[in-house]
């Protein structure tokens, strides 16, 4: 694994050191690296929603359109 030297805020720096003194996490490295894999993830989800959406034909929805119904049928089944 590669090294990294990071800057955090205060309050990001106090919220890492709170999840290692729970005991969620072992270390900050752990963390970053869970939040990037969230985020990554996360990314894939929505990429492959859109190529999803954008074979199965044309819409006159705009893109922010698209977004918010794609929210609200999250929230709606618990997933967000």
């Amino acid at each position: 694994m590669t090294r990294q030297s990071i800057t955090l805020s205060r309050p990001n720096d106090e919220w890492l050191k709170a999840k290692i003194e729970s005991e969620e996490y072992s270390s900050k490295s752990e963390i970053i690296n869970d939040l990037i894999r969230r985020a990554r993830e996360q990314a894939e989800w929505v990429r492959a929603k859109i190529i999803k959406a954008e074979q199965s034909g044309f819409t006159d929805l705009t893109p922010d359109e698209i977004l918010a119904l794609s929210k609200s049928e999250l929230y709606k089944n618990g997933e967000l």
